[in-house]
């Protein structure tokens, strides 16, 4: 797989896509910048979403989304393995059958 670009060479390349010339073309650019034209419109959906121009997952939205699901998981992890200890130790304290007491 190759090597992701540096987050400063997309976003030079998509500001000079944003402000080109009347008659120049995304695949002009992209050729010039040494980059197949299907990424940078890639990168210029992803640079609209992130600056809220369009709908979409934002890059931080998307993480802390990730996160939160992480601990989601967790939690419940955790509260079922509360869940059956609780059980357990309601069982270790019911009289047996063999029991005296009345």
């Amino acid at each position: 797989m190759p090597k992701p670009y540096p987050s400063e060479f997309r976003d030079d390349v998509v500001r000079v896509a944003r402000n080109r010339e009347p008659g120049v073309t995304i695949e002009q650019i992209a050729k010039d910048f040494g980059v197949h034209p299907m990424t940078l419109q890639k990168w210029m959906r992803r640079a609209d979403i992130e600056e809220g121009a369009k709908p979409g997952q934002s890059r931080t939205e998307g993480a802390e989304l990730r996160d939160a699901r992480k601990r989601i998981r967790l939690l419940e992890q955790e509260n079922e393995v509360l869940r059956r200890a609780a059980a357990y130790l309601s069982q270790a304290n019911l009289p047996g059958k063999g029991s005296t007491r009345s």
